[in-house]
């Protein structure tokens, strides 16, 4: 959840590019959402041809992007679509459409890269992608304040993906994937996202 210096009440009027009906940040919300009720209609069809899965890559690679629209039940979409809501929508109206779809693809498609290094089997979420848009919106507006459970207290965005990643580290290293959450995809992503932060830098042009 966000809280001082996020997303104000013309969110719509904000964040829409010039020309365009609607933001991309939503529009991916929505396409996860088309995604999971065709998973739900025919799981094997959208796993086997959507998800990323080391060892069909080569031969799918369109589930190095498709991987990202996917997700396993209605807690991982809901989590996901709730956190690209507040931080994509603000990362689109603070670098525009075209920078928020490089970042948010980007930081999803290396951390599926990552991931692949260390795990078999099908790969799905947008996790990685959305570690990325926090990353760099930690570069570019470090005075977001956010709150993260349990801390029942608002806390600066650079403060809470150093507590995430400290978290996906430790789990990553302790449990070695045997949780099935992908530990290494978050802080690959989490990378890509500060880098294109930093090569954005903190600008204060708002589209």
């Amino acid at each position: 959840m966000l809280s001082s210096g996020m997303v104000s009440d013309q969110i719509w009027d904000d964040i829409r590019p010039r020309g365009s009906s609607i933001p991309a940040s939503l529009a991916i919300i929505a396409l996860c959402i088309i995604v999971s009720i065709a998973m739900a209609v025919n799981p094997w069809a959208v796993r086997g041809y959507l998800s990323l899965n080391p060892a069909l890559v080569e031969s799918r690679p369109w589930t190095l992007v498709t991987h990202i629209f996917v997700h396993a039940d209605i807690g991982h979409l809901f989590w996901n679509m709730l956190a690209l809501f507040f931080f994509g929508t603000e990362l689109e109206r603070r670098v525009g459409e075209r920078n928020f779809l490089l970042i948010f693809f980007a930081s999803g498609i290396f951390g599926g890269i990552i991931e692949m290094l260390v795990a078999t089997g099908y790969m799905m979420g947008a996790s990685g992608a959305i570690m990325g848009v926090m990353g760099a919106l930690a570069i570019i507006a470090p005075e977001i304040r956010v709150i993260i459970f349990p801390i029942p207290i608002p806390i600066g965005i650079p403060l809470a993906i150093a507590l995430l990643a400290f978290l996906d580290l430790y789990y990553q290293i302790s449990l070695r994937g045997a949780d099935g959450i992908g530990h290494m995809a978050h802080l690959a992503g989490l990378l890509a996202g500060l880098f294109f932060g930093q090569s954005f830098g903190r600008r204060r042009r708002y589209y």
